[in-house]
């Protein structure tokens, strides 16, 4: 089976985010007034065969703790869902 993966990688709470610091402070020049709470991270999007959603999901644990992000400073949150074949 083919399974739809959506990896959501953030800083964990209490680490400096220089990026999103940068950009909350522009916002208001742009005026964006309000906006607070500003955090950068990534997003990996990607397909996995597996047999089914449980071995999909270890499988992704697997990969976001050895190679997707820093265990040390971000966390990730994931979602898999079964491929439907559509585009």
């Amino acid at each position: 089976m083919k399974f739809t993966v959506l990896v959501d990688v953030r800083l964990r709470a209490g680490i400096a985010d220089p990026a999103g610091a940068t950009i909350e402070r522009a916002l208001p020049a742009l005026g964006y007034d309000g906006v607070s709470g500003v955090g950068v991270g990534k997003t990996v999007r990607f397909t996995i065969e597996a047999v089914d959603l449980a071995s999909a999901r270890s499988q992704v644990d697997d990969l976001c703790s050895s190679f997707l992000t820093n265990p040390v400073i971000e966390d990730a949150v994931v979602t898999v869902t079964e491929d439907d074949g559509a585009g």
